[in-house]
């Protein structure tokens, strides 16, 4: 059994960085509804930064995220697959 502190030091930081990634998306998204209920009320300036940000910021955290997700989802399935695994632990 691992422990947190058995981890490669590059695993630390990779989790350290998506987590960072997680909430960068999330306040994303918040963002996201609050400019387009301010342009709701004539209110531009949030939704025309959100727009700035759109291609530097924000697609390249929702990328990483979704593929994150996707290799672990892989490397999961791969490892519960691979033949002479003891699947008892």
């Amino acid at each position: 059994m691992t422990t947190p502190s058995a981890d490669p030091q590059w695993k630390q930081w990779l989790d350290r960085l998506l987590i960072i990634d997680v909430f960068l998306v999330i306040a994303g998204a918040l963002w996201f509804v609050t400019a387009i209920l301010a342009a709701s009320q004539g209110v531009e300036k949030p939704i025309g930064l959100f727009q700035q940000l759109w291609m530097p910021l924000f697609l390249p955290a929702i990328s990483l995220l979704m593929t994150a997700a996707l290799i672990n989802g892989v490397w999961a399935w791969w490892l519960r697959i691979r033949p002479g695994i003891d699947r008892d632990t």
